[in-house]
Protein backbone atom coordinates (compact mmCIF):
# COMPACT_ATOMS: atom_id res chain seq x y z
CA UNK A 1 0.00 0.00 0.00
CA UNK A 2 1.13 3.82 -0.51
CA UNK A 3 1.50 6.11 2.97
CA UNK A 4 2.06 9.77 2.25
CA UNK A 5 5.41 10.87 4.40
CA UNK A 6 6.90 14.27 5.08
CA UNK A 7 10.35 14.93 4.99
CA UNK A 8 10.97 17.97 7.50
CA UNK A 9 14.88 18.13 6.59
CA UNK A 10 14.29 17.84 3.09
CA UNK A 11 10.52 19.80 3.27
CA UNK A 12 9.20 17.19 0.44
CA UNK A 13 5.71 15.07 0.71
CA UNK A 14 6.56 11.47 -0.41
CA UNK A 15 4.25 8.64 -1.64
CA UNK A 16 6.11 5.27 -0.16
CA UNK A 17 5.01 2.04 -0.07
CA UNK A 18 4.87 0.47 3.46
CA UNK A 19 5.42 2.84 6.86
CA UNK A 20 9.08 3.91 6.20
CA UNK A 21 10.93 5.24 8.98
CA UNK A 22 13.69 7.06 7.42
CA UNK A 23 13.70 9.41 3.82
CA UNK A 24 14.70 7.64 0.64
CA UNK A 25 16.52 11.38 -0.39
CA UNK A 26 18.34 12.43 3.30
CA UNK A 27 18.26 9.01 5.05
CA UNK A 28 16.68 11.36 8.19
CA UNK A 29 13.62 10.20 9.94
CA UNK A 30 10.22 11.03 8.53
CA UNK A 31 6.59 11.70 9.48
CA UNK A 32 3.96 9.56 8.26
CA UNK A 33 0.85 11.54 7.87
CA UNK A 34 -2.49 10.62 8.03
CA UNK A 35 -3.56 12.56 4.05
CA UNK A 36 -4.44 8.90 2.18
CA UNK A 37 -2.81 8.27 -1.35
CA UNK A 38 -6.12 9.16 -2.94
CA UNK A 39 -6.93 12.13 -1.64
CA UNK A 40 -3.13 13.56 -1.94
CA UNK A 41 -3.51 12.67 -5.68
CA UNK A 42 -6.96 14.14 -6.05
CA UNK A 43 -5.33 17.82 -4.81
CA UNK A 44 -4.24 20.14 -7.46
CA UNK A 45 -1.11 21.67 -7.24
CA UNK A 46 -1.57 25.06 -5.31
CA UNK A 47 -3.90 22.50 -2.58
CA UNK A 48 -0.41 20.04 -2.75
CA UNK A 49 1.98 23.39 -1.75
CA UNK A 50 0.00 24.24 0.63
CA UNK A 51 -0.57 21.38 2.39
CA UNK A 52 3.69 20.77 1.71
CA UNK A 53 3.80 24.31 3.39
CA UNK A 54 1.62 23.10 6.22
CA UNK A 55 3.59 19.82 7.12
CA UNK A 56 6.77 22.25 7.49
CA UNK A 57 5.05 23.70 10.88
CA UNK A 58 5.82 21.62 13.75
CA UNK A 59 2.60 22.25 15.37
CA UNK A 60 0.24 21.84 11.69
CA UNK A 61 2.57 18.50 11.21
CA UNK A 62 1.21 17.10 14.54
CA UNK A 63 -2.56 17.49 13.82
CA UNK A 64 -1.38 15.90 10.47
CA UNK A 65 0.69 13.30 11.26
CA UNK A 66 -0.41 9.77 12.52
CA UNK A 67 1.22 6.80 14.11
CA UNK A 68 1.36 3.42 12.79
CA UNK A 69 -0.16 1.48 15.64
CA UNK A 70 0.89 -2.10 14.17
CA UNK A 71 4.34 -1.33 13.82
CA UNK A 72 5.76 -3.61 16.37
CA UNK A 73 4.19 -6.29 13.92
CA UNK A 74 6.07 -4.96 10.96
CA UNK A 75 8.89 -6.48 9.45
CA UNK A 76 11.57 -3.55 10.12
CA UNK A 77 10.67 -3.50 13.78
CA UNK A 78 10.94 -7.28 14.09
CA UNK A 79 14.45 -6.90 12.56
CA UNK A 80 15.75 -4.77 15.09
CA UNK A 81 14.50 -6.65 17.77
CA UNK A 82 15.90 -10.13 16.56
CA UNK A 83 19.47 -7.78 16.64
CA UNK A 84 19.18 -7.80 20.50
CA UNK A 85 21.20 -10.97 22.04
CA UNK A 86 18.64 -13.51 22.95
CA UNK A 87 17.86 -14.61 26.63
CA UNK A 88 20.55 -16.55 28.48
CA UNK A 89 19.13 -20.17 29.56
CA UNK A 90 20.94 -20.83 32.57
CA UNK A 91 20.51 -24.79 34.23
CA UNK A 92 21.45 -25.84 37.30
CA UNK A 93 20.65 -28.36 40.23
CA UNK A 94 20.37 -27.79 44.51
CA UNK A 95 21.32 -29.85 46.80
CA UNK A 96 18.42 -29.60 48.84
CA UNK A 97 15.89 -30.16 46.59
CA UNK A 98 15.29 -33.53 44.35
CA UNK A 99 16.49 -33.50 40.54
CA UNK A 100 14.39 -32.64 38.21
CA UNK A 101 15.89 -33.47 34.92
CA UNK A 102 13.66 -31.05 32.24
CA UNK A 103 14.03 -28.44 34.69
CA UNK A 104 14.94 -24.39 33.49
CA UNK A 105 15.40 -21.75 35.28
CA UNK A 106 15.75 -18.08 33.33
CA UNK A 107 17.50 -15.11 34.16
Amino acid sequence: MMYMHYCKRCHRVYMLNGHKQTCPKCRESITELKLTYMDYVSMDEGARTLFSNSCADDEQLKGLSTTYRMYKYSKWYKELHNQVLPTTIITYSTLDQPSMENALSMS
